[in-house]
């Protein structure tokens, strides 16, 4: 037998012995007995799989790895928002402005969009931070941390209705604002709380009037008076001119004086809510005279004119005429 055989078996034995006692070990032996293989056959006492085991490719696969992996699954946060409901209601009164509020948290990116429906019908207002309508009366301002105001100013009439703020996400989110828009009434009273279209009083009384004004769901707007152009709320060229106004659950009072009337106080009086919210009254000062045009308590009045007096003159005369002739068979008697 050659040196270099022996030395081959040798190697070969050894490692057998190595291998098999770190197999006894793996799996739980406390033995450390190592059965000699039967002659001819040095292979019988290895496990039945141990040239899967010694062939297969290394592999060595962190648990770390494993955990990584698994984190990577998870979801990113999805956009939602700040306020609990979905439908908001929103009042304002006529040529005011006013903000509809759309706030969004973990917006990822996102985009945030208002849109103006009617009927089926969707108008783009803004994207983003861009402004896409043609009226310059909405914009969109953006307040930290994340709310995406729609701004109208002067709002009227047609701005009434259906608003809704969109986020891109999927599937889209969207908050539906309802605009409604309070027309306020105004009414112009005298000092008995009548109404009347033209109101008369003597040189030296005092002119008082009373402007009423409901339906006002934010009294923001400043009530003025005006007589003719003329400021009268802070005019103080005339004198004895005071304005009271008293903002109340709802509605207003306000109360113009003019004391010592005199005949350039005549003219019209307008009271006004604002720029286009307004009601007048027409206001005669007379010195002394009989009017020519006398009001009744039921607001109608009669007016003598020239031709009307003209024909009862006429008519008086006839039947004067007419009497002497039938009585004396003269126009003029005997």
């Amino acid at each position: 037998m050659c040196i270099s055989c022996v030395m081959r078996s040798r190697l070969f034995w050894i490692f057998a012995i190595i291998y098999s006692s770190l197999h006894n070990i793996g799996s739980g032996s406390t033995s450390t007995t190592l059965k000699r293989p039967r002659a001819g056959d040095p292979f019988d006492t290895f496990p039945k799989n141990f040239w899967q085991e010694f062939s297969s490719p290394f592999t060595d696969t962190p648990e770390d790895e494993e955990l990584e992996v698994t984190e990577t699954t998870t979801h990113e946060p999805f956009p939602f928002f700040a306020d609990p409901y979905t439908t908001v209601n929103i009042s304002t009164q006529l040529s005011s402005n006013v903000y509809l509020h759309c706030r969004v948290n973990d917006l990822q990116g996102k985009t945030v969009s208002w849109m103006r429906r009617r009927g089926e019908d969707l108008t783009l207002i803004t994207f983003g931070q861009h402004t896409y309508s043609g009226d310059s009366r909405y914009s969109l301002e953006f307040e930290d941390p994340n709310d995406w105001k729609l701004l109208i100013q002067f709002a009227n009439e047609r701005d009434e209705g259906p608003y809704e703020c969109q986020v891109s996400s999927h599937p889209p989110l969207v908050l539906l604002v309802y605009l409604t828009i309070i027309v306020p009434h105004v009414e112009i009273l005298d000092e008995r709380g009548s109404a009347t279209p033209e109101k008369y009083y003597k040189a030296g009384s005092t002119i008082e009037l009373q402007c009423v004004i409901s339906k006002i769901p934010h009294p923001s707007s400043y009530i003025t008076w005006r007589h003719g152009p003329r400021l009268l709320n802070y005019d103080t060229s005339r004198g004895g001119i005071s304005v009271k106004t008293d903002m109340l659950p709802g509605r207003a009072l306000s109360r113009l004086y003019i004391a010592n009337a005199n005949r350039q106080d005549t003219g019209n009086y307008t009271c006004m809510l604002g720029n286009e919210i307004t009601e007048t009254v027409v206001v005669h000062v007379l010195n002394g005279e009989e009017p020519a045009a006398m009001q009744h308590a039921n607001g109608t009045r009669y007016s003598a004119r020239p031709s009307t007096m003209v024909v009862f003159f006429l008519l008086c005369v006839y039947a004067c005429v007419y009497g002497r002739t039938v009585a004396t068979g003269h126009p003029f008697g005997r």
